[in-house]
């Protein structure tokens, strides 16, 4: 097992259609675990959701999450970060991401009709920003 480099960390991230189990925060404690699609900009990790969603309503709350994104084939890998969160619901930055994250997990040629159907009014852009990241590779070696 070995730790990663941040350039090899990124290139997981971004590699590929995987997505991250989301964990946030409920009002009486309890976790809530949902998979999110997602993109980078610089270390920051950048999803969608909606304002009334599970996500959305807890992370208005409380801006603390954890994410883990895994490769479930031998010898395994995953990268696990926790941080808080940012949301913005200006529509104009939410349609840029919300296009490049359709662009990694729908094709170039449907980024543009999800991009404008996740940049709406009653969605949300949410940025993470790291406070602390484990990478590991290589696990089953």
């Amino acid at each position: 097992m070995q730790t990663m480099t941040h350039e090899e960390t990124r290139a997981f991230l971004l590699s590929g259609t995987r997505t991250a189990a989301l964990a946030t925060v409920r009002a009486d404690g309890r976790p809530h675990v949902a998979p999110v699609w997602f993109t980078l900009d610089g270390d920051d990790l950048l999803f969608n959701t909606g304002e009334e969603t599970v996500k959305g309503t807890n992370l208005r709350r409380d801006t603390r999450v954890a994410l883990m994104v895994d490769d479930e084939e031998p010898p395994f890998a995953f990268v696990s970060i926790e941080g808080n969160v940012t949301l913005s619901d200006d529509l104009d930055v939410m349609r840029y991401w919300a296009t490049r994250i359709a662009a990694r997990y729908m094709g170039d040629d449907q980024a543009d009709a999800y991009g404008k159907r996740n940049a709406v009014p009653g969605e949300l852009l949410a940025r993470v920003m790291p406070t602390k990241t484990v990478a590991v590779k290589g696990v089953a070696d």
